[in-house]
């Protein structure tokens, strides 16, 4: 009898293939298991701009990965030390939020890849300056063989080093957030506009080209993840769970309204700032 073993998310990204998910927001105890029947890779959990505590998150993190869903989770600042905490606590992604240096990605990099070293030992061997045993190698391989490294790019001064930024070795993909982008390039929530769409497009052909992947977070049509999807963004970070909720509920809703002879008057626009 054969046994066959679900590739990791990191494995689905190597193997060419394009993966799918969502921001969830909600720690719901009943979420996790509606989330499963969507058929989703992975779930974005995001702690930058959402109030989640340690315990809260760990829980949904655990759950996530007891339902064969890969958490993927923003910390709240580029920090090695919050990188190897949620880590700990179940993440099998680590998002650094503005990243604008090759030391900030370095250092993300040794927090996702390098657990648990740390300090002047990790920086020698980063910077090549010592080389491990080959004990150490393969205990530092094993234990972090399933780890996702992502860098959020999202403002000018990244666009501006980006080949840079890229050739970190250890870095595997990239998330653009388009809100804070826009608001850098000067062009805030101009998402059609086309300077932002050739900042866009140049972040995720060059990105591409390094052989990483990336995604794109939007909380609008699916239009717009298959535009970029196009373009060669291979991880569909697609709405959130707030944004769903109300869209579909606001769309009954209307259909209802109509049917009865009431006026459908809701705001059908939901946005989170990334």
């Amino acid at each position: 009898m054969s046994t066959s073993i679900t590739p990791t998310l990191l494995q689905k990204l190597k193997n060419g293939q394009n993966v799918y998910g969502t921001c969830i927001t909600s720690t719901a105890p009943m979420w996790p298991a509606a989330i499963q029947r969507t058929g989703v890779d992975f779930v974005f959990i995001d702690t930058e701009h959402i109030p989640l505590d340690r315990a809260e998150l760990a829980k949904m993190c655990q759950i996530f990965r007891a339902l064969g869903i890969t958490p993927i989770v923003r910390i709240p600042e580029p920090n090695p030390f919050l990188a190897c905490q949620v880590i700990d606590g179940g993440a099998l992604g680590v998002v650094a939020p503005y990243l604008e240096s090759t030391a900030q990605i370095q250092e993300l990099v040794g927090a996702v890849k390098f657990r648990p070293l740390k300090g002047e030992k990790l920086q020698n061997y980063l910077t090549g300056v010592e080389e491990m045993t080959p004990e150490l190698k393969q205990y530092i391989s094993n234990h972090n063989a399933a780890n996702l490294c992502i860098a959020n790019i999202e403002s000018v001064p990244a666009l501006e080093r980006l080949d840079e930024l890229l050739s970190v070795p250890g870095l595997d993909a990239v998330f653009i957030g388009p809100h804070d982008l826009s608001v850098s390039l000067g062009l805030p929530e101009e998402y059609d506009h086309p300077d932002f769409e050739a900042a866009v497009r140049s972040i995720i052909h060059q990105t591409r080209a390094k052989g990483l992947s990336i995604g794109i977070h939007f909380s609008l049509e699916p239009a717009r993840q298959i535009q970029w999807m196009k373009e060669g963004a291979n991880i569909v970070v697609h709405s959130f769970d707030v944004a769903l909720f109300s869209q579909r509920l606001q769309h009954d809703l209307s259909i209802i309204k109509q049917a009865a002879g009431d006026s459908p008057n809701a705001d059908t626009t939901t946005s989170l700032t990334v």
